[in-house]
């Protein structure tokens, strides 16, 4: 139990230096005037002292994840490493054999399937983003595998077709030319796509990705 400690003055007659008042006993702690040199301490034990602070309880540690889940999440990364080796393997395949980039064999293979395509129709085709879209026709210009005409029309429209060039990288380029992910997505059924899609929303809203990704060429990654 907590007590406060409290002074008085000894027994018997005392006066105050200052005011040169005079009282006899302990009547109670002294309020005015300088205390005299000798005090007894005593004990109120009925004003326990309240205590400053409160010590923080330490938070319970969290429950470890059962084994079970453990070996699940171990699982469904496993099979990411293989879908990320699959398509990494293919696109060393293209630029090895085709002398390109995926990316661009891609491209290549919409503007042959789509004569005089554009760059906004080009960037649809592909799901990239048309800043994307246009840095590969840059590139393709360069390296003349495309041709680049202005649309009667519409003089600020470009038109796009594949050069004798770029339609010899594409005769060298393994297929699929969209990439072995796009091939293999499409093959799945649609409630199949539904539920991965849900799935994998849920992840990438732990993982707080950027959504500007989502329109980056998997061959650009």
């Amino acid at each position: 139990m907590c007590a406060n400690i409290i002074l008085f003055p000894p027994i018997g007659t005392t006066s105050d230096e200052r005011s040169g008042a005079t009282f006899r006993g302990p009547s109670g702690p002294r309020f005015f005037g300088r205390p005299p040199l000798a005090w007894r301490y005593a004990y109120d034990f009925r004003m326990p002292t309240k205590p400053t602070s409160k010590r923080a309880r330490p938070k319970p540690a969290s429950a470890p994840a059962p084994a079970v889940q453990v070996e699940a999440a171990a699982q469904v990364l496993r099979r990411f490493r293989s879908v990320f080796n699959a398509v990494k393997t293919h696109f060393q395949q293209v630029e090895k054999k085709a002398g390109v980039g995926g990316a661009q064999v891609w491209a290549l293979s919409v503007i042959q399937a789509q004569p005089d395509i554009g760059v906004g129709g080009l960037a649809r085709a592909m799901d990239v983003h048309q800043t994307t879209a246009s840095n590969l026709v840059k590139a393709m210009l360069t390296a003349q595998l495309v041709v680049a005409s202005r649309d009667d029309a519409d003089r600020r429209a470009t038109r796009l077709r594949v050069t004798p060039r770029g339609a010899r990288v594409l005769k060298k380029a393994p297929g699929p030319f969209s990439g072995v992910l796009p091939e293999a997505l499409a093959a799945l059924d649609g409630e199949t796509l539904a539920r991965l899609d849900n799935d994998l929303g849920k992840l990438l809203a732990l993982l707080q990705t950027d959504e500007r990704a989502a329109g980056i060429p998997l061959a650009q990654m």
